[in-house]
């Protein structure tokens, strides 16, 4: 007999189609906002874990990537609330489109500025564009993760990514969005050692 999860329907090849046609996109977006195309260090690597370094949200992966799946999880969460009924293939192309729109306006003067001055990320200067494709390949895996895994399963992911991220680099999801929307002195203190 097969399980619940095995017995998900496949996304039509067209919706992924159209999810690349989104991300290639906010790409040429990027390029054209001047987000360089790689890192300016001149290399491409899969994971970097220095968070106060000029090569952070520069790579394929680093310490916010898990953000980035969790953005996949919390996205299906949205699909599953308001698209209920339609193709799963609208609510993947819905989310696709979500983080590419996040990925454009993180990258804004605005919201960089925002960053430097309400976070811990004082260095930031935004994304490399192949960052910000990881970044939304990453919410992708997220998604699909949520669609397939039991929901306890997912949550059980989420909260371990957090509280793994907090742990080792005192950074995650829900206080980057804290401290984007209304910062806490107490909390960027905490989160530069002092």
């Amino acid at each position: 007999m097969r399980s619940s999860a095995l017995a998900v329907p496949l996304i039509q090849r067209r919706y992924w189609f159209i999810a690349l046609g989104i991300a290639a996109a906010a790409a040429l977006i990027l390029l054209w906002m001047g987000r360089p195309p790689i890192c300016t260090c001149g290399t491409v690597k899969l994971w970097t874990g220095a968070v106060q370094s000029a090569e952070n949200s520069q790579h394929l992966s680093d310490w916010y990537t898990p953000s980035h799946i969790i953005h996949g999880f919390l996205f299906y969460l949205l699909g599953w609330l308001f698209l209920r009924g339609n193709p799963a293939g609208d609510r993947l192309l819905a989310a696709v489109a979500i983080e590419a729109g996040w990925e454009l306006l993180e990258n804004s003067e605005y919201i960089i500025d925002r960053y430097r001055e309400a976070t811990m990320a004082l260095g930031y200067n935004g994304d490399s564009v192949i960052n910000s494709m990881a970044d939304i390949g990453w919410m992708t895996l997220g998604f699909l993760f949520a669609r397939r895994a039991p929901l306890w399963l997912t949550i059980a992911v989420a909260v371990s990514f957090e509280l793994l991220t907090l742990w080792t680099i005192r950074d995650n999801l829900t206080l980057n969005v804290l401290m984007l929307v209304a910062p806490v002195d107490a909390i960027r203190a905490w989160q530069s050692g002092a």
